[in-house]
């Protein structure tokens, strides 16, 4: 084992590789869900596909990530070379949903040995299926979503194969936006091999990994200290999908949490079945919800990587929404029913530690609007992420104002209101805060935001949605209220109006047609009559009180 020194060294070089491999994938990047938005991650597993590093970025994508890693060293065990390009999408190999393709390069260090694996997953703004946007509420069977890429080699020597780039972007709607997508995260991924070489002459090859195994060990044991304070005792709670899209509502994700000293038991065993559509989980993508829940509870500069993770066991049953067998449509479950996972393990949990547990988030609303651009002719597809909703509040303070949803933890972003506007053939009326969306309570949730937005094409545009929230908001904690629900509108040139639903395809926007989204404020903490009198003054100041 290293030094202490020489180990804290290693542990910042770690963190500081994974931040720089994120900043090279967001400014090379060529759509508007990665350079903007920002939705992707970075990790460095070891030789075992433990996780070591992460940026931050989306904590539902990292928890999944060493899944993929693992299916691809299964996949090509005895034949993984320096320079080799891995891809993979699979649900059924690690993959979280399809849209989110991860590159994963194998790091060897001069004797030919296997030290590390540098690990990129991103989002696509499009991945083929039935309908543009990477999602696809009417889908009821995975082949319906987009291409499916088991574990591949994409590129050796570190040169991606044309030919294999060439045949992926064909499958999407936008095939030049794909192609450069696909290069920034080779990119990026190579960038992390180069750095980890790095770190083995400096430091010696068997130091950085001896290092890393005991990075893990000591994460290991700081969480464990920090959950044997905790309550013992078993605890249950159960959370409801608003709907599948299909005329089900109230589809329940239950948990029942054991804590014992600092082991900790998580059995969704008891969740609704599977439906016919794409809320339901994939294996990777619930244990990564799962992961975080947890993670959401713990010290803020704990590590959160596999060390940490060890002391949970998971129990779930193949067929259930939470891990939906081979076949089943999945793309929404990185939202949900990821983030109502995440809410069942901190409502049980929490209940051991009530100091650390936070009310819910917003939940994801998210609009695509695909058509021609007619000052470019040429096809779009832009993915709304403005007017995030609200974060929860916590027994710390209120929760963060468009905050975006609990499973991304901010890592969202919305990006430039007019950066958007010379991208798209766009025009935002109005972006602002909604007053009084935030649940009331001693600490109040985060407000959701309000939007107002005109497509300007000459010929109708086409949009599909993909969400949950409008039925119910987010909900409070410890006597706090819960967050108002999402309501979009879009508003016909006839002065009529449609009630957007979270799950729909052909949505039909004519020129001079408006979409109006007001979205959902995250829930309070805490009996309303509890709050600190000057706060209550200060957000009427402040106009954040309706």
């Amino acid at each position: 084992m290293p030094d202490p020194v020489t180990l804290a060294v290693l542990q910042a070089r770690f963190t500081a590789i994974v931040e720089e491999m994120g900043e090279a994938l967001l400014r090379t990047a060529y759509s508007q869900i990665l350079n903007a938005s920002r939705d992707f991650s970075i990790a460095l597993c070891d030789a075992e596909a433990r996780l070591v590093a992460q940026a931050d970025h989306l904590p539902v994508h990292v928890g999944a990530m060493p899944y993929a890693v693992k299916a691809v060293a299964e996949a090509f065990a005895g034949d993984t070379h320096p320079g080799d390009i891995f891809l993979v999408n699979d649900p059924q190999h690690g993959g979280s949903h399809l849209p989110d393709l991860t590159i994963i390069m194998p790091v060897f260090d001069d004797g030919g040995t296997l030290r590390f694996w540098s690990v990129v997953r991103a989002h696509q703004s499009d991945i083929g299926g039935a309908t543009h946007g990477a999602y696809n509420p009417s889908a009821t069977e995975i082949w319906q979503e987009g291409i499916r890429i088991p574990p591949i080699r994409l590129g050796q020597g570190g040169v991606v194969r044309p030919d294999l780039l060439t045949m992926l972007a064909a499958n999407t709607r936008l095939p030049r936006d794909f192609r450069g997508d696909m290069l920034a995260s080779v990119g990026a991924a190579r960038l992390g091999e180069k750095r980890l070489q790095e770190a083995f002459s400096r430091h010696g090859a068997a130091e950085v990994s001896e290092a890393a195994i005991a990075i893990l060990d000591l994460a290991e044991a700081e969480a464990r200290r920090i959950v044997e304070a905790w309550e013992d005792g078993s605890w249950s709670s159960e959370v409801l999908l608003d709907d599948d899209g299909r005329g089900n509502q109230d589809i329940a994700i239950r948990a029942t949490v054991t804590k014992q000293g600092s082991a900790i038991t998580v059995d969704l065993t008891k969740s609704d079945p599977q439906v016919a559509s794409f809320v339901n989980s994939s294996y990777a993508n619930m244990r990564s919800a799962v992961a975080i829940g947890f993670a959401y509870l713990l010290d803020p500069d704990t590590p959160k990587n596999d060390g940490v993770f060890r002391l949970l066991e998971v129990i779930a049953r193949e067929g259930t929404i939470v891990w939906a067998a081979e076949g089943a449509p999945v793309t929404l479950s990185t939202n949900h029913c990821a983030q109502e996972i995440l809410e069942a393990v901190v409502r049980a949990l929490g209940q051991s530690c009530p100091d650390r547990a936070m009310a819910a988030w917003g939940k994801r609303f998210r609009i695509a609007i695909t058509g021609r651009d007619p000052r470019r002719d040429r096809p779009f597809v832009w993915h709304l992420f403005h007017a995030r909703p609200g974060g929860g509040a916590s027994p710390a303070g209120d929760g963060w104002a468009c905050a975006g949803e609990w499973q991304a933890a901010g890592g969202i972003k919305f990006g430039s209101v007019e950066m958007a506007e010379a991208r798209f053939p766009l025009f935002f009326e109005k972006h602002e805060l909604r007053p009084g969306s935030g649940g009331e309570g001693k600490f109040r949730g985060g407000d959701g935001g309000e939007l107002r937005l005109h497509v300007e094409t000459d010929a109708p545009t086409r949009g599909n949605t993909a969400g949950e929230g409008a039925r119910y908001g987010a909900t409070g904690l410890a006597g706090g209220a819960d967050g108002l629900p999402h309501h979009y509108v879009l508003k016909r040139a006839d002065g009529s109006e449609r009630v957007l639903l979270t799950k729909e395809t052909g949505i039909v926007i004519g020129p001079g047609e408006v979409l109006e989204v007001k979205s959902g404020g995250g829930g309070g903490w805490g009996p309303p009559e509890q709050r600190d009198p000057e706060a209550t003054a200060r957000d009427r100041r402040a106009g954040v009180v309706a």
